[in-house]
């Protein structure tokens, strides 16, 4: 109680003394910060307990430890979100996708740690997933939360819950443009001048602190030895096309392991059996696989020689042999997905985010080592083009060609090559639009007509709520209660329409006034009709779960001022009036078109 009045009289006084766009700033700024010390602490913990674990591992030969600290990790994971945070924490993008569209904004004050916790854990001991979903998750928590505790509208609700996301990835990647663009891109939040100044200093707090907290450092270190020229524009759409072509096979291979692991999901020790086998092998096949996979990008982009590529062989089965380079590289490009996959599947918790930046580099390499091999056309640099592969596979399985653009370019001081990963990055989203019309983030809410848009109208029918409308307050019928008491429930009702319902609650029909106008006032046909003679059926009948869309176009084509919203087994939940679902739908569109 203490703790109520406390804030309540922060939050009286900040509404007589500060204005609402000075106080949007400050919890901007104050989110920003939050964001770069979450981003900080993971990756300090994942790399402290990546060098505990891995310290004394041999270079030239392959680690049976590989087999272990993978399902440790997991197992430790799964034991922490069972039995501490007990809630699903998983897919951390798509969960900011669907607070945003169906539940106002509003996330769990857990997300605001709990995935820090648990993706160090997966992470650390070797689980093949990134840790930039988790800490976008964290720092929209931060902002979703923080805009709770003041009452803040839905509107500012979503307005900071895109600061948070966009100070995560700033602060990531000490990128704040990418951090903004990645919040337009892939969150789909609309910019209005009032949005667009507190997600700006959400970015650069975020970049700011972060340089304070780990210095001058980037995430990727990338010198350009070899300048573009335009003689390669035929090999950078090639490079785009594959890009897009691999982002297809990410996103569609990852739909269907979650597919598998999905038939388990009340066993979790079948899916950490499977799982955790699965990842284990591959990592101890291929250890570029293990945790982020970040030393194995910087190798590939620095590297200038065939003794600093080969490096990228070290620990394994292959370690020393250099014409297994290739096909080392095809084959961890091939099965990274299915090691993303297995981590998550099997409890652990951790993004797509690297993995496609990942994968993306690997790609990139790949195709310019089978271009110079076979001597296509003119020479194409390995680093180069593994750079611009980040770009590319990014671009395709986030459908965010500008956040590939910027994050690459202000990630590795890229600028010089910004005209080559604007060819890639265009022509690989092209070419993934073609197969998948929704980013891997967006797919799942976009089945269920959940995922918010920029079309304003069809971002205006996700945002309503059907329970909102619903009008709880019917005169419902009993099948076998008699004109008299018909005309006396109609003289309470707000509605031309009653509901005839069993015992059960089951709608059986509906009684509309003006149907029965000729019997309505014969007082001597009072004992002589029962309701189960005069309902008739409805004209439809809408279900709980349906998408407004759905509930717009059977207004449409039905005609009807009223509709009965039914659950699966038919039991009334109440009714929508046409009249006042339009009026909310009118107020949404013009509140969302202001500014």
């Amino acid at each position: 109680m203490k703790q109520e009045n406390w804030i309540t009289r922060l939050h009286n006084w900040r509404v007589e003394h500060v204005s609402d766009r000075l106080f949007m700033v400050i919890l901007a700024l104050i989110v920003g910060f939050f964001s770069a010390v979450a981003a900080f602490t993971l990756h300090s913990i994942i790399n402290l307990i990546v060098a505990l674990l891995t310290s004394s591992f041999s270079k030239t030969s392959a680690n049976w430890l590989y087999l272990v600290y993978p399902v440790i990790g997991i197992y430790l994971t799964s034991l922490f979100v069972r039995y501490i945070v007990r809630d699903d924490i998983s897919h951390g993008i798509t969960r900011i996708l669907y607070a945003i569209s169906s539940n106002k904004s509003r996330l769990k004050s857990h997300n605001t740690w709990s995935s820090v916790i648990a993706s160090a854990i997966t992470i650390g001991f070797g689980g093949s997933v990134g840790a930039e979903a988790p800490i976008v998750l964290t720092g929209s928590a931060i902002g979703s939360n923080l805009g709770q505790l003041f009452h803040m509208d839905r509107k500012t609700l979503m307005t900071l819950v895109g600061c948070g996301a966009a100070g995560a990835i700033a602060g990531i990647f000490k990128a704040p443009i990418a951090g903004l663009v990645f919040t337009i891109e892939v969150l789909l939040i609309d910019m209005t001048m009032s949005s667009l100044l507190p997600i700006l200093v959400s970015c650069v707090t975020a970049t700011c602190f972060t340089y304070i907290f780990s210095g001058d450092a980037a995430l990727f270190t990338f010198h350009l030895d070899n300048s573009w020229t335009v003689q390669r524009i035929p090999a950078c759409l090639l490079l785009g096309i594959t890009c897009g072509l691999v982002s297809l096979y990410f996103i569609r291979t990852m739909g269907f392991a979650e597919s598998i692991f999905a038939r388990f999901k009340d066993r979790p020790h079948i899916r950490l059996a499977i799982g955790g086998t699965m990842l284990s092998l591959l990592i101890f096949l291929f250890p570029a696989l293990f945790g982020e996979g970040y030393s194995s990008i910087n190798l590939l982009l620095n590297g200038k020689t065939e003794a600093d590529w080969n490096q990228i062989l070290n620990n394994s089965l292959f370690a020393g042999q250099a014409t297994m380079l290739i096909p080392y590289v095809a084959l961890v490009l091939l099965t990274k997905v299915f090691a993303t996959s297995a981590t998550n599947g099997g409890g652990g918790c951790g993004g797509t985010f690297a993995p496609s930046l990942f994968i993306g580099c690997f790609t990139g390499f790949l195709f310019s080592r089978l271009w110079n091999l076979e001597q296509i056309g003119i020479y194409v640099p390995e680093k180069n083009f593994a750079l611009m592969g980040m770009a590319g596979v990014m671009s395709g399985v986030m459908h965010a060609p500008l956040t590939g653009i910027f994050l690459i370019a202000e990630l590795t001081g890229g600028y010089s090559l910004l005209l080559p990963l604007m060819i890639v990055s265009v022509s690989s989203y092209l070419t993934i639009i073609i197969f998948e019309p929704h980013s891997i983030y967006g797919s799942r809410l976009a089945k269920e007509g959940r995922l918010l848009t920029h079309h304003t109208d069809h971002a205006v029918l996700t945002l309503m709520n059907l329970d909102s409308v619903i009008d709880r307050d019917y005169m419902a019928v009993s099948p076998d209660m008699e004109l008299g008491q018909i005309v006396n429930q109609v003289s309470r009702s707000r509605s031309r329409v009653l509901p005839v319902l069993d015992g059960a609650g089951t709608l059986l029909g509906e009684v509309d006034i003006m149907h029965i106008r000729k019997v309505l006032f014969r007082i001597e046909l009072y004992h002589h009709f029962m309701a189960s003679q005069l309902m008739e059926e409805p004209v439809a009948t809408l279900l709980e779960t349906a998408p407004m869309s759905s509930v717009m176009k059977t207004f449409e084509h039905t005609g009807a001022e009223w509709l009965p919203v039914v659950d699966t087994q038919n039991h009334l939940k109440g009714y929508i009036s046409r009249q006042r679902l339009y009026t909310l739908y009118r107020k949404m569109v013009h509140d969302m078109s202001e500014d």
